[in-house]
């Protein structure tokens, strides 16, 4: 086990220098440095990498993680780093999408080691469970980022379609379908020339910190995240927290009127509702690899502000059940229940049957798995998704029996209104 402190360089740094390689990874706690935004982490050149879409994906995946945990003091010194996506969490509840997928269900990569930033104390160390040397020399201080080109983005589901996907939801929940689902829609944009990953970060990470930022830049696309939610975490004890999000409220223009939205938010019948589901449908997925009695829900629909909005947050914990594994945990929770409904396979059909296009990495996770079987993940949303020609970028909001459609539409475009800023949409 090797933990070497270094000088300090910051995430930014790497990110220029080295974002751009292929399975480079940064995992980038963004905003006010906390309890959940303490850490990031680099890595790149793995020893391993895995893109798949067979049903053996999991499999392979548990084939990948270290034998030998570490003994270290840092929270990951190493292991698996991967992308599921949406469609590869449709395939572990046995529904084949009608749409065609425009990435691999899982992209994951073994790394040896992590750069890994204290944000809080302003500290950087190299840390391997087997002792490996530093795959890059560290960065020198990087320049300004580049100024990105404006771009022209078409969402798959206008106004007008994306209200009446939800009035027909609203129709189905009311006829005793369900009782919430999530719609969502994606924008797309032509690109004339290919962008580089690590500078377009850099922008995002810039405009949008989030607690549960990351770039990860694969063969052939690349995955560039804001997200404000964390999907799953476990420490090497096998203590499980997830921490869903429902409800959303734009920031106010001064402290008073920031109080008074966020208290109505808190208050808000549908926003209250739709949380509790989906807090819900999470005790149920983690109670299927928990410890009998362990599954709790210490906070529920608390508001917490982020850098352009305001949600209600809850947190449901367990603790992993003997012969349990991460892997085993994500497959019993995937896709995540914030972005799909209840109940959650009929709602992941409903979903299919009335959106217009795969939804790929948005509302997939990005995960670590460490050496010693601690996992953090975030749920994919906020984020882009670079390819030689295109960038996308998908958004959406829960329906239930109380939605209101133009209202929905009104939240999704808030949602997605900073990322489009980036490209003067």
């Amino acid at each position: 086990m090797l933990e070497q402190e270094l000088p300090w360089r910051s995430p930014d740094s790497f990110i220029a220098r080295y974002g751009d390689e292929a399975w480079a990874v940064m995992l980038d706690s963004g905003g006010p440095a906390g309890a959940r935004s303490r850490w990031s982490f680099f890595c790149c050149r793995p020893v391993t990498t895995l893109t798949t879409d067979d049903s053996a994906a999991w499999a392979k995946l548990d084939a990948l993680l270290p034998s030998v945990p570490p003994l270290g003091t840092l929270p990951f010194s190493g292991g698996i780093i991967g992308l599921a996506s949406y469609e590869a969490g449709l395939a572990l509840e046995n529904i084949v999408s009608r749409h065609k997928p425009f990435i691999p269900g899982v992209s994951a990569g073994l790394y040896e080691g992590a750069f890994v930033f204290d944000r809080q104390e302003k500290r950087l160390w190299w840390s391997s469970y087997c002792d490996a040397a530093m795959p890059v020399p560290l960065p020198q201080c990087s320049t300004p980022p580049v100024p990105l080109p404006k771009l022209d983005f078409v969402a798959d589901a206008d106004r007008e379609t994306y209200c009446e996907g939800v009035r027909r939801i609203i129709a189905r929940i009311n006829r005793g379908e369900l009782f919430q689902a999530n719609l969502t829609t994606q924008f797309r944009a032509r690109c004339a020339s290919p962008l580089a990953a690590g500078a377009v970060y850099r922008k995002l990470r810039r405009a949008s910190p989030a607690p549960f930022g990351a770039l990860f830049t694969l063969p052939g696309f690349s995955l560039l995240s804001a997200s404000v939610e964390r999907f799953l975490s476990m420490d090497r004890e096998g203590r499980i927290e997830t921490r869903p999000i429902k409800g959303t409220a734009a920031p106010g223009r001064d402290a008073a009127e920031d109080a008074a939205i966020a208290d109505a938010l808190a208050r808000d019948e549908k926003e209250y509702a739709e949380n509790l589901m989906i807090t819900d449908l999470m005790r149920n997925d983690i109670g299927r690899v928990s410890q009998i009695g362990s599954v709790d829900v210490p906070v529920l629909c608390e508001v917490e502000r982020f850098a352009h909005v305001h949600h209600l947050v809850s947190s449901v914990t367990a603790r992993l059940a003997p012969h349990m594994t991460a892997l085993d945990l994500l497959r019993a929770t995937l896709p995540p229940g914030s972005v799909t409904g209840a109940p959650k396979h009929h709602a992941l059909k409903v979903i299919d049957q009335t959106e217009h296009a795969a939804r790929g990495a948005y509302c997939g996770t990005l995960f670590r798995i460490g050496a010693d079987g601690a996992l953090d993940s975030n749920v994919i949303i906020r984020s882009l998704v670079l390819k030689p020609d295109t960038i996308s970028l998908g958004a959406g909001c829960g329906i239930t029996t109380l939605s209101d459609p133009e209202r929905e539409y009104d939240e999704l475009c808030l949602k997605a209104a900073p990322l489009l800023g980036l490209f003067g949409a």
